[in-house]
């Protein structure tokens, strides 16, 4: 059971990297977008803070140009890199291949238990169904990671669910309860998981007492 942070911010990570609780950092395009750096000095930056796991989306759309970004990604960051690629057939080919030669990838938008069987076979160190987003349709993503835990565990998959597009702190847990190997959350969900009305309120009287 492990947690990451979703996001691009390089104080956000920093700032919590001092738990001890973060065992890597997922990126999009999206999120990279939105900081408003240079990509490469983001990743720089995130792994210079001691990230030994950061998953980082190559751009493409064919086999090569997912392969060789992959590659390129990896020869500037090494194995602290994972390759990101998306649930399509040109990415699950170019899953193959750079599995094949001993690079770890996250397979991403994974949407159904037979994308996450692909992903699998081709040999996925990780599989992100992506829970929020399917909510947000209608559909049901904490089945989905229930689903898959059920086929993965069946036949002793080695790749692990990592659940993504977590939106809440009731995620996070059910997630786990359901399977899911690791969580990748934003910083706010993270610091929301410490948060409970009743712990405050069970402090305060402590506090009181201690002063007595």
């Amino acid at each position: 059971m492990k947690l990451f942070l979703d996001t691009a911010e390089v104080k956000d990570i920093e700032d919590r990297m001092s738990t001890g609780l973060i065992s890597g950092v997922t990126t999009n395009p999206t999120l990279i977008k939105k900081s408003g750096r240079n990509p490469w000095n983001i990743y720089r930056d995130i792994i210079e803070l001691g990230i030994d796991d950061l998953s980082i989306e190559v751009n493409g759309e064919k086999f090569k140009e997912f392969t060789q970004n992959g590659v390129t990604v990896n020869e500037n960051y090494g194995n602290v890199a994972t390759i990101k690629l998306p649930c399509t057939i040109e990415g699950l080919k170019a899953c193959k291949h750079l599995a094949t030669i001993g690079l770890r990838v996250n397979m991403t938008l994974v949407f159904t238990v037979s994308q996450a069987i692909l992903c699998s076979l081709a040999g996925a160190t990780y599989v992100s169904p992506f829970i929020g987003r399917m909510d947000d349709n209608s559909l049901d993503g904490m089945k989905l990671i229930n689903d898959i835990s059920n086929v993965y565990s069946c036949h002793s998959v080695d790749t692990k669910i990592l659940a993504a597009s977590v939106r809440d702190v009731q995620s996070v847990g059910m997630a786990f309860s359901l399977g899911a190997d690791i969580c990748t959350v934003p910083p706010k969900v993270f610091d929301d998981m410490v948060k409970h009305v009743l712990t405050d309120k069970g402090l305060e009287q402590f506090q009181r007492d201690f002063d007595l």
